[in-house]
This record gives C-alpha cells, sequence and structure tokens, in this order.
C-alpha cells in the first residue's frame, strides 16, 4: 500500500452497498439524488458491461469514485474510455486520491482494449481543470449538449 496521505486508500470495484457514499459523493459535485436512486443507477451500470466503476475506500467509507464507459467511435480504431465521474469527498482532496483514482481506470481502460482516456468537465470547475491538466489531459474540444425531453415546469408553463 501507498506510504504518506494516501495510506489506508485501497481501489477495489463498486458493490451495491456503496451506493448511499457514491450519492453523497455526486452529492458534492452539484447532482443531489437520493441514495435509492443511487443504487438504482449504480446497478445500472454495473449490469451494462462496458466500463468499470471503482470506488476509493479509506479504512472503510468510500471516499472517492470513478465510472468509465468504453465508446466505440466511428474515426477511432480502437474503443474510447471516456470517465463519466470522478469525484473526491471535499474533505479528502489534495491526499492523491484523484490521482490513484485516474491511475486504476487508466489501467481498466488498457485492459478493455481502449487507447484513449477522455473526460468532460463542467465550465465552472477550474480546480478540477487545473488537477486534469496536471495529470496529462489536454484540452482538445468543446462538449455541447441539449436536453432531449422538456422538463415538467417548462411543459406547465405553455
Amino acid at each position: 500500500m501507498a506510504h504518506g496521505p494516501r495510506q489506508g486508500v485501497e481501489v477495489r470495484g463498486a458493490v451495491p452497498a456503496d451506493a448511499a457514499d457514491i450519492a453523497r459523493l455526486i452529492g458534492q459535485l452539484g447532482y443531489p439524488i437520493p441514495p435509492q436512486d443511487a443504487a438504482d443507477r449504480l446497478a445500472m451500470v454495473m449490469r451494462d458491461g462496458q466500463g468499470s466503476l471503482l470506488v476509493a475506500a479509506d479504512y472503510g467509507p468510500v471516499v472517492g469514485v470513478i465510472a468509465l464507459h468504453w465508446c466505440p467511435m466511428l474515426q477511432e480504431a480502437r474503443p474510447v474510455a471516456r470517465i463519466t465521474t470522478l469525484v473526491v469527498d471535499e474533505q479528502e482532496r489534495g491526499r492523491g486520491i484523484g490521482r490513484i483514482l485516474l491511475k486504476a481506470g487508466a489501467q481498466a481502460a488498457r485492459q478493455a482494449g481502449c487507447d484513449t482516456l477522455e473526460l468532460t468537465s463542467g465550465l465552472r470547475r477550474k480546480e478540477a481543470h487545473d488537477f486534469y491538466r496536471a495529470q496529462g489531459f489536454a484540452d482538445t474540444s468543446l462538449r455541447f449538449s441539449r436536453p432531449l425531453r422538456r422538463n415538467k415546469a417548462a411543459a406547465q408553463e405553455e
């Protein structure tokens, strides 16, 4: 096991019992979800089989999570590993846990046959951008998105 500030941190595959901790972590990103919804989503991602869901546990409690999805791309000969979630508990940041999760995620992606690791990050997350750049990620594109369904509040106004 690593020494120094990372001592005691283990990375392992997520299990259903991690749902409440994962919900708490995702809530720290500004996406509050009830633990039962997190459990349902965790089960869905685990069933998919086209990615990896890893957690960092510090002597028991989950303090970080990384979710990756393997994406076949027409323009790429091999699948791309897309990080869809990466979060470390606010109280645990700066201990190297994010780097540990990225390293484990990259290893899982290589084992799945991926050649590229990519992620997107909200424009307001400047500290996260600095972290990603320090880990070797480069700014390569802009991401655009739009909802496919009207939200209920907008539909009621019409």
